[in-house]
């Protein structure tokens, strides 16, 4: 690493705000860090990647505790100041620092496409019934990757989850701290994991909760996925007191006849489709407070209604009311691209396709369809078919998954225990609901976890919190 790099000061000054957020309160400090564009040549040119904290409030502190919170493409420079409430107990003790990895938001965010061209393409079927459907659904993903391209240059090569590794390596030299600590959240996980391959001598104490499963590749993560929400909607279902397979199934031909007829609402020129449908529901399923939303709007729906769905859909989607859009999905698009190499055909995903129906009848075709769409005809070459994670020699690395969650089905943490291999994985599980564990109510997770990050308490590797 050139020493130019490696011996930087970081500028923090007070945080302004931008477009999408307002500056956080006083607390808060940003800066922006100076890292390689190309880690093969770490003395050429450079990338300016955002940084926040909020430094340790006490007097015991013991270094930073870097955050990232998904995605991949989720902003930590906005996402970290409303978080602080929930890790309230561990700032005494730590400086809470996130950032915007290389590629999202501050850090060269990039953005594939314009607000209007968004908006019109959520009228492509994402589950094409014909040939002209399919032929139009591959066109569009097309296009966004050569929008990708256009928009990023050459940073389109660089934005892989191991140049992010790599960058926390130098934000935790620049930082001062002589081992990482770090609490990774969904694909945080992964990239904790592949931190920990790559600089296991360097593992403080690390959290890794709600875990994406590093053995599974595009396939088996789109089928993952199909269960975990599936597995979700069931619990859903069981709240309300409605049969498992009749609930489904109602939902299932709701969405069936908003693919022939798409629902009007109360957003002007905008309908319902099928594919925003699935949007909205996805959103409420991410977390048990959004069960009632749910009702509501699947009873608003069947009475002829789409506005409820469509404003839960605008919502993961990033959707003010002006409509503006955010990007956080087009960075993820952009680096998980990067990093998967496989590019599923269209004639593998549809002989796949029953199997993925029958793990999810209602998710099941969506995201079957979406492995034949995500990275199509996309412009640079991926790296791998599944992220390596083997730690050997690293510190004890706290996994904690949850029975319930949706987006990253609970067998992902055994799966990453595993493979961060023996002595280092150790593994809590949380009978609960939700996307993630930590801070969702169970105080037997919030204890366990903060007995490790702030005195290094290892649980027992198995514990079981209902």
């Amino acid at each position: 690493m050139p020493e130019s790099l490696a011996s930087q000061t970081l500028a923090w000054d007070r945080c302004k705000g931008t477009a999408d957020s307002p500056a956080p309160g006083d607390d808060w400090q940003c800066a922006t860090l100076e890292a390689p564009l190309d880690w093969a040549e770490p003395g050429g040119e450079t990338i300016g990647l955002a940084l926040i904290r909020a430094k340790a409030t006490g007097d015991e502190r013991i270094g930073s505790l870097l955050f990232n919170f998904g995605g991949p493409g989720g902003s930590g420079i906005s996402m970290m100041p409303s978080y602080a409430g929930t890790v309230s107990s561990l700032h005494e003790r730590y400086d809470l620092v996130s950032w915007d990895p290389r590629g999202v938001a501050a850090s060269e965010g990039i953005r594939c496409r314009g607000d209007d061209a968004i908006e019109d393409a959520e009228s492509v079927d994402s589950t094409p019934d014909t040939a002209t459907e399919e032929q139009a659904y591959l066109k569009d993903a097309a296009d966004f990757g050569k929008g990708c391209e256009k928009a990023a240059g050459k940073l389109m090569a660089h934005v892989s989850t191991t140049d992010t590794a790599r960058d926390m390596d130098l934000m935790r030299h620049v930082l001062g701290d002589e081992k990482m600590h770090y609490f990774g959240i969904s694909y945080g996980t992964e990239l904790g994991g592949v931190y920990a391959h790559l600089f296991p001598r360097h593992v403080g104490r690390v959290i890794l909760d709600a875990v994406v499963d590093p053995s599974a590749d595009t396939m088996g993560h789109a089928e993952n996925q199909a269960r975990g929400f599936q597995r979700a909607l069931d619990d859903y279902l069981k709240s309300t007191g409605k049969d498992l397979e009749q609930g489904s199934r109602e939902i299932a031909g709701l969405l069936e006849r908003l693919d022939a007829e798409p629902l009007s609402t109360s957003s002007p020129g905008r309908k319902l489709t099928q594919t925003l449908a699935l949007t909205g529901i996805v959103l409420p399923l991410y977390s048990k407070d959004g069960w009632l939303a749910l009702t509501s709007a699947l009873a608003a729906a069947e009475e002829g209604d789409g506005s409820e769905l469509l404003a839960l859909a605008d919502g993961y989607n990033e959707r003010d009311p002006s409509g503006h859009y955010g990007t956080s999905t087009h960075s993820q698009r952009v680096i998980s691209c990067l990093d998967d190499k496989q590019r599923p055909t269209l004639e593998e995903t549809k002989k796949l396709l029953p199997r993925f129906e029958k793990v999810s009848p209602v998710f099941g075709a969506f995201l079957g369809w979406d492995t034949a769409g995500w990275c199509h005809d996309w412009p640079v070459a991926g790296q791998h078919e599944t992220p390596e994670v083997s730690a050997p020699g690293a510190a004890p690395i706290l996994v904690v998954g949850n029975t319930g969650d949706p987006a990253t089905p609970y067998e992902g943490a055994r799966r990453m225990a595993d493979e961060l291999g023996k002595d280092v994985g150790v593994v809590l599980t949380w009978k609960g609901e939700g996307h993630g564990a930590y801070g969702s109510g169970s105080d037997c997770v919030d204890s366990a976890v903060d007995a490790y990050l702030l005195k290094g308490t290892v649980p027992e590797d198995g514990k079981v919190c209902s």
